[in-house]
C-alpha cells in the first residue's frame, strides 16, 4: 500500500476502537440498568442527527451522525422538584452532549419527557446506593477492562522492547565509558568479543558456565568474570559454538534496577571497575508474562491520573504552543485530530525495524491508552461526567446512614439537578478544552516521527 493509503487506515482503525470502546461504555451502563429494573429509553452511539435506530422492547438502539460519543437515557435520574405533581418522573441521559440539551431544556421549564407514578420503581432515583454505584461506574469499569485487556494482548502476544542476548554490534576496541559515540581506537586495545570471534548475530546461550537467558544475565555475567579467560556458549546459524574470551576489567557505568546508568547529582556517570566484552545486544519485542499486567496497568493509572490533575496547567501549556512560540510537550493531552493523526503515522511509517509486528503492538497501545485516559476521566467527581452521578450517591448513602444513626426520617435522593450551574460550567470547559486541542492538534501537531 502506499504511504496515503495506509495513513488512512491507520487512522480508521484507531477510530473504530474508539467507537466501539465508547459503545462498550454506555454498555456497562445499560446491562446494569436493566439488571436492577431501570426503564432505559435510549442506546445511542454518536450525537447529533439519528442516522438509523430500531426499536427493542422498550429501548431505542441506534447511531447518530457524529460517533464521537454514547449514551443511554434513563428515566429518573433526578427525582422531581418540589411543586412538581407526585409521580413526576424526569428522563436524563449519561452523555456529556446529551446531558447539556437535557439540562438546558430543564432550566427552561424541564421540557423532559413524563411517565406516569406506576413507572416510579423504574427509575434510577429509586435505586439503592449500592445499585446506583454499580450503574454509574459500569461504564468507567468497562473501560479499565477493555484497557487492561489490550494491555495483556500486547503483553502476552505482540510483547515489550526489551534487549536480547542476541548480538547486534560487537565493539573495535575498548573506549572509556563516557567518550562520545564516535571516539577513534587508535591505541586503544581491541575489544574482548572481536578478539574472541564473537560476532553481530550470534545468540549468547552461556558465559562462564552461567546460562543466558536475558541481557542481564550477560551483563551479570561479564561483569562477575573480571578478567578471567572465561567459556562463551554461542548459537551461529542454528549451530552451538564454545570460544574463549578474556574480558577487560574497567570503568563501566552502575546500573540501576531497570538497567539504566546511573548519574550522581551533578549529571556526571557513575562507573565502577568491572568486566568488559564489548558486545550490544538486540533490541526486540519479548513476550511476556501476564504477571507484569497489575504493575503495568497500575502505571498507566498513575501516569493517566497525575496528566488529568494538573490538566489545567498542561492546557495552558498548550494554549502557549498553539498561539505563541513555545514548543509542545509530546507527553501532553491529545484531542480527536491529534490522536488519529498519530495514528496514521504508526500505519504509515517507513523507520528501520519498525514493521507490521512494532506498529501493531503500537496501535494496541494506543487504544489501552485511550480506554484508561476514558476510565480515569470518567471518574472525576464532576456531573456531567459519571463521577458526578457517584459523588451524588456517595453523599445521598453518606446523608442517609447519618439520618438513620439520628433516628431522623430518610432524607431521601440528592437531587443533582440543583448543580446545574456548575454542571454547564463543566460543560463548557470540556467544549473550550477539546476546541483548543482541535486547534493545537491542526496549527501545533504533535508527531512520532519529526
Amino acid at each position: 500500500m502506499s504511504g496515503a493509503l495506509l495513513f488512512i487506515v491507520g487512522v480508521l482503525v484507531v477510530a473504530a476502537g474508539l467507537a466501539i470502546s465508547i459503545a462498550l461504555h454506555e454498555v456497562g451502563h445499560l446491562l446494569p440498568a436493566k439488571l436492577f429494573g431501570v426503564r432505559v429509553t435510549q442506546y445511542m452511539i454518536g450525537f447529533g442527527p439519528t442516522v438509523f435506530s430500531r426499536t427493542r422492547g422498550e429501548t431505542e438502539y441506534g447511531l447518530k451522525a457524529i460517533p464521537l460519543g454514547g449514551y443511554i437515557r434513563m428515566i429518573g435520574m433526578f427525582p422531581p422538584h418540589k411543586g412538581e405533581p407526585e409521580g413526576t418522573i424526569r428522563e436524563d441521559s449519561t452523555g456529556l452532549v446529551q446531558q447539556m440539551a437535557q439540562m438546558s431544556q430543564e432550566a427552561k421549564e424541564y421540557e423532559a419527557s413524563q411517565y406516569g407514578p406506576e413507572d416510579a420503581h423504574r427509575t434510577f432515583v429509586a435505586l439503592s446506593v449500592p445499585k446506583k454505584l454499580v450503574v454509574m461506574l459500569g461504564g468507567p469499569a468497562m473501560n479499565l477492562l477493555i484497557s487492561v485487556v489490550l494491555m495483556a494482548v500486547m503483553v502476552t502476544g505482540i510483547g515489550l522492547p526489551a534487549i536480547t542476548p542476541t548480538v547486534d554490534t560487537v565493539s573495535e576496541c575498548v573506549v572509556p565509558a563516557d567518550a562520545p559515540a564516535d571516539a577513534s581506537c587508535e591505541g586503544r586495545p581491541e575489544a574482548p568479543a572481536l578478539a574472541a570471534g564473537i560476532r553481530p548475530g550470534d545468540t549468547l546461550r552461556e558465559i562462564d558456565g552461567h546460562e543466558i537467558e536475558t541481557w542481564s544475565d550477560v551483563t551479570s555475567a561479564v561483569r562477575a568474570s573480571g578478567d578471567r579467560t572465561v567459556p562463551v556458549v554461542i548459537e551461529r546459524d542454528g549451530e552451538i559454538l564454545t570460544l574463549e574470551a578474556t574480558p577487560i576489567v574497567d570503568a563501566r557505568p552502575v546500573l540501576d534496577e531497570d538497567g539504566s546508568a546511573v548519574y550522581d547529582e551533578d549529571g556526571d556517570l557513575v562507573t565502577e571497575q568491572v568486566g568488559f566484552l564489548g558486545v550490544s545486544g538486540t533490541r526486540e519485542l519479548v513476550p511476556q508474562s501476564p504477571a507484569v499486567l497489575p504493575e503495568m496497568a497500575w502505571s498507566a493509572f498513575t501516569r493517566t491520573g497525575a496528566l488529568i490533575l494538573t490538566l489545567p496547567v498542561r492546557l495552558y501549556e498548550v494554549a502557549q504552543a498553539a498561539f505563541g512560540s513555545a514548543e509542545r510537550d509530546p507527553d501532553g493531552p491529545l484531542g480527536v485530530v491529534g490522536v488519529s493523526r498519530l495514528a496514521g503515522e504508526v500505519a504509515s511509517a517507513d523507520q528501520p525495524g519498525f514493521e507490521l509486528r512494532e506498529k501493531t503492538g503500537t496501535m494496541i497501545s494506543m487504544l489501552a491508552s485511550l480506554n484508561m485516559a476514558l476510565f480515569v476521566f470518567n471518574l472525576v467527581p464532576l456531573l456531567p461526567l459519571d463521577g458526578g452521578h457517584v459523588a451524588g450517591a456517595l453523599v445521598e448513602g453518606i446523608r442517609r446512614l447519618l439520618a438513620r444513626l439520628r433516628g431522623r426520617a430518610d432524607p431521601g435522593p440528592v437531587d443533582m439537578s440543583r448543580l446545574l450551574p456548575l454542571t454547564n460550567a463543566v460543560a463548557i470547559a470540556f467544549i473550550l478544552m477539546t476546541v483548543l486541542l482541535l486547534y493545537a492538534d491542526i496549527v501545533e501537531p504533535i508527531t512520532l516521527f519529526p
